[in-house]
């Protein structure tokens, strides 16, 4: 054996004593989890159902439709069957390894689940239509359904979550977390799965909001680039889970790009505006603006002393 190998077997032990040291491997046991490339590829392909047409390079008419989403349903029927099944090894809500159960039983349930978000594409596509026309309302902009479904990303984030959604609600774990920061990566919108979002959602531009687990959004609600609704602190140990640690949004409220609004007990009532880069700590009545005081500005050339 050469210096070179006997090197690269010497750090190979070296890994993989840190695996058993530290952890945080896909298992060893066999039971690996879902691929961040497997549910990417899901992701595509439910869209392309959502939106048929739009995604890819696939072209579907009123002849090629039924094969198409046939195609398409029966692969990610069979991907979340496999996926979910590896994810259901992990505890719902915590990440701890769940207790092994038998493989037919796990098959059984991992199958319920993907034939449900499968069932429920209908009643998805109906709020997804509603967000899509609260865009079309809400941007001069927007001139037309498929500018909207194509090239907004705000449509692409609402989408993914609400397919997420679906499968957080039924306690599917680990999967709809990774949808979401798949299209968190693609749009820069970071919506967690377990937030409770109504119809008629408008995100524009997008870039930079965050909405955390527990928000509560009402209908037609409309969120600028850089709003974050989050939580007052984050508990190192596990006593904030399983409480509400996100504001409420009532319907008809608007929050102006950059503005942080934060706890649970926070609540924006109907109709509320919120400006530009304010920070708000606790909730306020309906039909209220609260901005910002204007700020001093102050212009000078370059040649003079600054003020």
């Amino acid at each position: 054996m050469t210096d070179s190998e006997r090197q690269l077997a010497a750090l190979v032990e070296d890994i993989l004593e840190s695996y058993a040291k530290q952890g945080n491997i896909n298992h060893l046991d066999g039971s690996n989890l879902p691929s961040r490339a497997a549910v990417d590829r899901v992701v595509t392909d439910l869209i392309s159902v959502v939106f048929p047409g739009f995604i890819g390079e696939d072209q579907v008419d009123e002849l090629s439709s039924r094969y198409f989403v046939g195609e398409r349903c029966a692969r990610s029927l069979r991907s979340l069957e496999r996926m979910i099944g590896q994810a259901l090894g992990i505890q719902c809500g915590t990440g701890e390894r769940a207790k092994p159960r038998p493989a037919a039983q796990v098959q059984a349930e991992a199958h319920a689940h993907a034939i449900d978000l499968l069932a429920h594409i209908p009643k998805i596509r109906e709020v997804i239509s509603t967000d899509v026309r609260a865009v079309l309302d809400g941007d001069p902009a927007a001139f037309s359904a498929p500018e909207v479904i194509t090239s907004y990303p705000g449509v692409t984030a609402i989408t993914v979550y609400r397919i997420a959604h679906h499968l957080h609600a039924r306690c599917v774990p680990l999967i709809p977390r990774m949808m979401s920061e798949l299209v968190h990566g693609r749009t820069g919108i970071d919506i967690h799965p377990g937030a409770s979002i109504g119809p008629s959602f408008f995100i524009d531009h997008g870039t930079g909001v965050v909405i955390g687990e527990t928000s509560v959004i009402g209908e037609h609600v409309k969120l600028y680039q850089g709003v974050t609704l989050g939580a007052l602190s984050v508990e190192v140990s596990d006593r904030g889970r399983g409480r509400k640690r996100h504001p409420t949004l009532e319907d008809h409220v608007t929050v102006y790009a950059g503005a942080t609004i934060l706890g649970g007990d926070t609540v924006i009532g109907r109709g509320s505006t919120i400006g530009g880069n304010v920070w708000l700590t606790h909730g306020i009545p309906p039909e209220t603006t609260v901005m910002l005081d204007k700020p001093s500005l102050r212009i000078f050339t370059n040649s003079e002393e600054q003020p």
